[in-house]
């Protein structure tokens, strides 16, 4: 049987990703934590700093449309034991906007999976490890892979 402090916190995380859904507001911000530490880096470029995923979330959001019916943030399977929370998401949209891996815009379309590994305390996303098919992710959008400098 769940407790009641993983329900809740299966609760937070299915609301920050209804919230990131909602491209009318920003009200996913209120579901992290403003220190945040993202272990993984949503964004290329994300700086090594507690709270920095809050921007890296702003940039990948606006790179990426979710005008089709089918397109945003996927439960696929949502896993919790404790203050972590596991999900395995598909991530469909289009990119329309700046991206520092590709500023300019390709209008190509993506259907990645992803795992999510939340960490939540007090209420709000403390910790974020992520895995994503990003190699699909760049073939499809017909993205350079990053090379070695």
């Amino acid at each position: 049987m769940l407790s009641a402090t993983t329900l809740d916190n299966k609760q937070v995380v299915l609301g920050f990703i209804a919230a990131l859904n909602d491209r009318t507001s920003q009200d996913w911000v209120q579901y992290l934590a403003p220190d945040v530490v993202d272990h993984n880096k949503i964004i290329f470029g994300e700086e090594e700093v507690p709270g920095a995923v809050i921007e890296g979330f702003r940039q990948q959001l606006a790179a990426f449309s979710t005008e089709h019916p089918d397109d945003g943030f996927h439960v696929e399977q949502l896993i919790a034991e404790g203050d972590d929370v596991v999900v395995r998401l598909r991530v469909r949209g289009a990119h329309t906007g700046y991206h520092p891996r590709m500023p300019e815009p390709t209008g190509r379309r993506c259907d990645v999976e992803q795992i999510w590994i939340f960490t939540v305390r007090a209420g709000r996303v403390a910790e974020i490890r992520a895995v994503s098919d990003r190699l699909g992710m760049f073939l499809q959008l017909g993205w350079d892979w990053p090379s070695e400098d």
